[in-house]
Formats: structure tokens, sequence, C-alpha cells
């Protein structure tokens, strides 16, 4: 006897129809999965023959076949368990076959019959809808995340006789749902205010002014001045997120298995911050079957890449594609996928191997050379893309013991928001969100300056040693200190400020 069951799995970060086709026949009693299955998927055989026959239920003593369509894409994960399973038990007339067209599931079963959660749920359901499918069965655990697609009814189950009993027609389900504009309102919540970070105005200013741009920020100063702080609480003033790139950021943590139990949507930036021991697959992503890495997790968030220095220089590299194309592609040898991974990124480091070279209270004790040994670790090619270089002093004990506080979050980011609202008016049908992603043929429009501007920038690249690389630099961020400002053209004033943001460029950290 020959049954189609439907189920869904994960490419790249979108999901596609798969058919578990079953088909049971006389012979020698086999268990035969084909259709490029890899190990896990190959071991439900044992967890589906276990859970049948802990739950009562009769295993076929036949030849069985199981084909996984499309045959010529590589199968992971255990979320095949439960589709096989109830075909199994369709063939042999043990659940009805009548409604089993209707529905797309997923799920993996332990051997006692219980339905565990699986990655993916996300694009599975976005698939389900876009195909055409009644409804989605999954495990309890992952249908928060799959009802956020409206227009296709999720059922949630916890066993694997839930599920038989709801095909059969002997048990009801009430679709799950979750009221999506309230979830999204409270996911959008950050525990985290720049009200709590006790002086470092100009260093607040200056990561105002990179949220408000997109642009790349390098916080050079001592161990303790707050640089992880400030870093930390630099989504909170980012623009809010739409409910596109909700559901885009989503996705990829849903099939990087990092959703969690029960919850439905991520509506807060991202912030990562792998350690500095991360390889370059970690960083970019990889592995047999290609996964997200930590610059794709962080998509429409931040990227903190604390101790820049210590980071291995192949691992910094591969930074390069992603922040000029806001996509990474990985190729292996089992497949070739693209995820994207636009993101903000936020470095910090020390100036020295001590760390107290720019510290006026404590004494350096390294010398020039390997200061500048340590700080060449930063390629050029990669200080190229950080549009900002501020230094961060140790925080005095007056603005320490100060009962006073910051300025919150909540009134940055709407100066924020305003400044990015009149980029998007200003590049409307360019492709361009933000004034970080000015190509050089547009600066002459967008980054026009006067005569005085232009006698400043002059000044500063002849007599300040600032490289040529920095000119763009200072244009784009200049452009967007008059978009805080609400200035159509860039000012001197403006000029001179973004002129600050160049520190590196004038090689502060040397004796």
């Amino acid at each position: 006897m020959y049954i189609r069951i439907f189920s869904s799995a994960v490419l790249g970060i979108d999901a596609y129809i798969m058919e578990v086709e079953i088909d049971l026949s006389q012979g020698m009693p086999a268990f035969l999965i084909v259709g490029l299955p890899d190990p896990s998927v190959k071991e439900s055989r044992d967890r589906v023959r276990a859970a049948l026959k802990n739950n009562g239920y009769l295993f076929p003593i036949k030849q069985i076949t199981v084909n996984l369509a499309p045959a010529d894409i590589p199968k992971e994960g255990p979320s095949l368990d439960l589709p096989i399973a109830i075909g199994l038990l369709a063939t042999s007339g043990q659940v009805e076959t009548a409604n089993l067209g209707k529905y797309v599931m997923a799920g993996e079963l332990s051997l006692d019959g219980e339905v565990r959660p699986v990655k993916g749920i996300l694009p599975i359901a976005l698939k389900a809808k876009e195909a055409g499918f009644e409804g989605l069965i999954v495990p309890a655990a992952n249908a928060a995340e799959g009802a956020v697609v409206k227009g296709l009814e999720v059922f949630a189950v916890e066993r694997l006789t839930e599920v038989i009993q709801f095909l059969n027609g002997d048990l009801h389900i009430n679709p799950f749902q979750i009221d999506l504009e309230k979830t999204f309102e409270t996911s959008s919540r950050y525990d985290l205010d720049f009200r709590d970070v006790k002086g470092q105005e100009h260093v607040k200013r200056a990561l105002e002014v990179a949220a408000a741009g997109g642009h790349n920020i390098i916080m050079v100063g001592p161990p303790g001045a707050g640089k992880t702080m400030l870093a930390k609480r630099l989504p909170t003033i980012l623009p809010r997120m739409t409910l596109d790139e909700a559901l885009e950021t989503t996705k990829i943590h849903s099939i990087s298995g990092l959703m969690g139990d029960g919850k439905s949507l991520i509506a807060t930036r991202p912030f990562r911050a792998p350690h500095h021991t991360i390889s370059d697959a970690g960083l970019i992503g990889g592995g047999r079957y290609p996964t997200p890495g930590e610059v794709s997790v962080a998509h429409n968030g931040v990227l903190f890449l604390d101790e820049l220095p210590e980071f291995n220089r192949n691992v910094l590299e591969v930074l390069r594609q992603p922040l000029e194309e806001g996509q990474v592609t990985i190729a292996r040898v089992e497949a070739t996928l693209t995820y994207p991974s636009r993101f903000m990124l936020a470095a910090a480091a020390n100036p020295c191997p001590c760390g107290f070279n720019t510290d006026p209270e404590k004494q350096c004790t390294c010398t020039p050379s390997q200061i500048q040994k340590y700080m060449s670790r930063i390629s050029g090619p990669l200080l190229d893309r950080i549009d900002l270089h501020v230094e961060v002093p140790s925080v005095k004990f007056d603005e320490l013991h100060g009962i006073s506080q910051g300025e919150p979050s909540k009134a940055i980011r709407a100066r924020v928001q305003q400044a990015r609202e009149r980029q998007l008016e200003r590049y409307q049908g360019m492709k361009i969100y933000c004034n970080a992603q000015l190509a050089p043929k547009n600066l002459k429009e967008y980054c026009a300056v006067d005569e005085a501007g232009s006698a400043l920038l002059r000044q500063a690249i002849e007599q300040l040693g600032l490289s040529a690389r920095a000119y763009d630099r200072i244009l784009k961020v200049a452009r967007t200190i008059a978009d805080l400002e609400a200035q159509e053209s860039i000012r001197p004033e403006h000029i001179s400020e973004a002129i600050q943001y160049r520190s590196l460029d004038r090689k502060l950290w040397l004796k």
C-alpha cells in the first residue's frame, strides 16, 4: 500500500514542501529511507518504531520504503519523525487518510511518543500558507512561532496519540492563536537603557550618530571605561523594527534553534557578541549543511566584537563580504546557500596590550613598537569599513558618584528615527536606506559642501595626517550629523564633528 504525507524542511532561510512517500510491500521485513537522508533522519526508523510500540500501535512487519521528495536535496534533522510515523499508521489502516492532504506536519518523536520541538517552524508555516494548505501540525512548544502566520491554522500537539486521534476525528483541537499586534508590542521592549550609563557623553553622541546613519563604529579605551556597557545599549536607540524585519529576523533565529520554547517573535534588534576565539565558520556560517553564523544571527541588529585586535586575522577578513553586500554566501560540498547579514558593526579595543596607553591616571608599560604591532592587527580593509573611531576615557569618580541619570534611550531613539526618515525620503527608489550605504558616486550629489567646508576638509587631510580613505567617511558622517539637526546642507560644524570621529587615522594611540 502507498500513502503520501506532506512535511516541510528549511533550505537557507526559506522552506520547501516535502512529500513523505511511504510504501508497504511483501517481502523480507526492512525499513528503508531514501532521498538523501542524513544520519539523524535515518535514525527516525528506531524512534518511530519505539514510539508506535510504546503507545500500543502496530508496527507493520513488511518491507517499508520511505521516499523523501524532492530526492535531490539533502535532508537533515529529526522533524520528519512525526510524518513518517503517521504515514506508517495510515498505510496499515490505523489512521484515516481522508484529511492527510490538508496538513503539513513536522516534529521529533521521543521513544514514549512525546512530540518534541524542532527548528525552522516559522519559515515552514510561511511556506505551508503559500502552498495553500489548510493547517500545520506542530509540537506545542513551536505553536506560538507558527501562529505568527495569519491565514493558516496551527494545531499544537504534545503526543503522537493526539495527532492520531485528531486525524481520525476522535479529538477536536482548537487552532492555536496569538494576538500578533500585542505580541509585537510586548516583544519590542528592551531591558537595558542608556539612562544607566554615567558620563561618557561624547561617546553617547557618537553612538547616536552611528545609529542615525547606520555607521559602523569602534571604541578605543582602557579596561573598565564602559565600552561593552555602551555597546549593549546601542540596539535600544536604533529605529524600532518593522513587522517585516521582525519576521525575517525570527526566521534566522528559528532555523538556528535560538527561539526558546513558547517564543513567537523576535521584535527587538539582535545583539550578538561572539568571543574572540570564534572560528571563521562560527562567525560567517558553515558546516556540512551550511547554517547561519553570528553575522546572520545579528541581521537587522548589532554585531559587537569586543577586544577586536585579539580576533584571528582570518576571522576578521571574512567580515568584508557581509559588511559590503549585506549578505553572505557559504559554499560547501552539500549545498551553496546565501544568508542575509545586514548589521551594524560595533567594535571595542584597548589602545595597547596593557590597556592604559591613553589613561592619564595609570602608567602604560608598552613600548611604541608593541603598541603599533597590537593595533596593526586590525587590518586596513576592515578599518576602511568602520566610519566612526571614538576614544573612550576612564570615567571620573564624580560622574560615577553623581545622582543624575543620563538621557533615556527612548528620547535618543526618537531623534534617530527622525534622521532615518529623512534619509529614506531622500534616497527613495535608490535601494539606499541609510547614509552609510552611500556609494562614492553618490557623495557629490548628496554630501556637497561649501567653500568653508572644503577648506576644513583640506586642512584635516593635510595637517592632521588623516588618510585619504577617511575623506568619504567624514562626508557620510557629516551628512548624518546634518540629518540629526534637520539641516539639508552640510555645514562646517558638521564636518568638524565628523573629523573628531577619526581618531585611529590620527594615530592617537601612539605615545
